[in-house]
C-alpha cells in the first residue's frame, strides 16, 4: 500500500540514492523509479553497496542468485563491472563506490541487449573494459589508458571465445571477472580475492550448458 504526502527527500531502500518524491510505502519504505523499473539492476546496486566481500566472483554470485537476474540477459553487462568495483573498494581501492556504480550503469546501458550475437563481442568482456576505463579515467585522447583498456577487453574476449558456444551469460561473466581481477592487480596494484576453482551451480537452469566442456561445470 502506498501513501501520498508532501514532497520530501527520501533514500531509496535498494540503491541508497536520495530523491525528492511524494509517494512512499505505508510501512515507510521507498524505492526510486529506476530501481522499480529494473529489479535486476536494483539487486546489483543493493549487493554492491552492502557487501563486505573482497571476492568479485562471490559478489556476482550473490547477484545472480536473485530471481530478478535471469539465466541469460543484459543485466550481466552491469554485473561484471559492478562486482569488480565493489570488490576493488573492499580490497582498499580508493574510489567513491556509489559514483563509480552510477558511471558503470550509464556506460553499460549503451550495450544492446543482444550485443554478443549482433557484434561478436560478448557484453561481459566489454563490461570488464568499462570497469577499467572508469577507474583509469580513460579519455578519448588518453594514450596508455586507451591502449590498456583495449588490451583488457581483447584478453577477456579471447578467453571467452576459447571456450566456444553456445552462449552462456554465467560462463562469460565468470571468465571476464577473472581476467579483469588479475589485470587490476597488475595495473592498479589492488589484489582481489579469487577462488582457486570457480564452481557454477546454474547448469540445471541452462538447457544449452556445455557440461564438462565448461571450465566451471560442477555436478
Amino acid at each position: 500500500m502506498e501513501i501520498i504526502h508532501p514532497a520530501k527527500v527520501m533514500e531509496c531502500d535498494i540503491c541508497g540514492r536520495k530523491f525528492t518524491d511524494v509517494i512512499q510505502c505505508a510501512a515507510g519504505h521507498y524505492i526510486c523509479e529506476s530501481c522499480g523499473e529494473n529489479p535486476g539492476l536494483a539487486i546489483i546496486r543493493s549487493v554492491c553497496t552492502r557487501t563486505k566481500s573482497k571476492d568479485p566472483i562471490e559478489i556476482v554470485i550473490s547477484m545472480m542468485d536473485s530471481p530478478a537476474i535471469l539465466m541469460h540477459e543484459e543485466n550481466h553487462h552491469f554485473a561484471v563491472a559492478a562486482s569488480l568495483a565493489a570488490a576493488y573498494k573492499n580490497c582498499g581501492g580508493n574510489i567513491n563506490l556509489r559514483e563509480v556504480l552510477g558511471e558503470i550503469i550509464r556506460r553499460a546501458s549503451y550495450l544492446p541487449k543482444d550485443v554478443c550475437v549482433e557484434t561478436g563481442s560478448c557484453g561481459a568482456g566489454v563490461s570488464a573494459g568499462i570497469f577499467y576505463s572508469v577507474l583509469a579515467g580513460t579519455k578519448v585522447l588518453s594514450v596508455d589508458e586507451w591502449g590498456e583498456g583495449n588490451r583488457l577487453v581483447a584478453q577477456a574476449l579471447m578467453e571467452i571465445g576459447k571456450i566456444g558456444g553456445p552462449r552462456c551469460c554465467k560462463r562469460s561473466t565468470f571468465t571476464a571477472i577473472k581476467v579483469a581481477a588479475e589485470h587490476a592487480e597488475e595495473y592498479f596494484g589492488v589484489k582481489m580475492d579469487l577462488p582457486e576453482i570457480i564452481h557454477c551451480k546454474y547448469a540445471k537452469l541452462n538447457r544449452e550448458c556445455l557440461g564438462t566442456r565448461c571450465p566451471y561445470f560442477s555436478v
